[in-house]
């Protein structure tokens, strides 16, 4: 996978670079296995305006860790907590982590998250913003909020059960239960689980498969999943009329005409 280092962007908690076909954010703070803090928040908020003034397949992993027994992977270990202990009323009321999750979750092109080792609180609520997880066996996945005297008010506590159903959701949330990578695929979750040498390799190519579709209908497509279902089908109707007047669609479908009569 090439990468070329994107100009004009400069951050001080994540590493971005781009290709062809996607961008590529690393969250970097390794210090601190790579907890989310206000200054990691407004690198998100820079990265998603590029994102929506030039959209294209985000993908966001973690960065390695020196550990005991060598480096191992990290997505994010929740929110910072020396941060979060300070927070109060007005905090929580301003949505600072849930406005930047939600902003991720409803750019205009899908989201892949890669995640490697913990993502945990605020960094399981941040894969959960994406549109794919893929995994390696070392994640940890959990939101242990409730034991810090909180709730997952940042995506957790709906996103969830919508993924996993009620139950397991209730029993990660409320009774703190941590899964690894492979019940996180079982409870869908993840996608599914590569080796970590791998996994940025199967992200590039699932953000290659998308980039090989028609950007306005992966964009229209993404828009028109997300409606309430008492949307449809009308607002169907309305999106795919938007589409059948795209020049891409005339030009896909002749292409497809073309090569079945070869």
């Amino acid at each position: 996978m090439e990468l070329n280092h994107t100009s004009g962007m400069t951050f001080s908690t994540l590493t971005v670079e781009t290709t062809d076909t996607h961008m590529l954010v690393r969250l970097h703070r390794p210090e601190v296995r790579n907890a989310i803090d206000q200054a990691m928040v407004d690198d998100l908020h820079a990265v998603c305006d590029q994102l929506e003034d030039d959209p294209r397949v985000l993908v966001i992993t973690g960065c390695e860790v020196a550990g005991r027994n060598g480096t191992k992977g990290i997505f994010a270990s929740g929110a910072d907590i020396t941060q979060l202990r300070e927070r109060r009323r007005a905090d929580a009321l301003a949505g600072i982590n849930s406005r930047i999750f939600d902003r991720i979750a409803t750019l205009p092109m899908p989201v892949i998250a890669a995640v490697d080792g913990f993502a945990l609180g605020g960094g399981a609520e941040l894969a959960l913003a994406a549109d794919f997880r893929l995994g390696t066996e070392a994640v940890r996945f959990g939101q242990p909020e409730t034991n810090l005297g909180i709730i997952a008010a940042a995506g957790g506590l709906w996103r969830l059960k919508e993924i996993t159903g009620e139950q397991v959701a209730k029993e990660i949330l409320l009774a703190g239960r941590v899964l690894t990578g492979t019940e996180c695929v079982e409870h869908g979750i993840l996608l599914s689980v590569h080796e970590p040498a791998d996994l940025l390799d199967a992200a590039a190519d699932l953000a290659t498969r998308i980039a090989t579709q028609d950007p306005l209908a992966v964009r229209v497509a993404k828009r028109v999943f997300a409606m309430p279902r008492d949307a449809h089908p009308a607002v169907d109707d309305l999106a795919q009329a938007i589409l059948f007047e795209s020049e891409a669609k005339f030009d896909r479908m002749q292409a497809f005409i073309d090569r079945k009569k070869k």
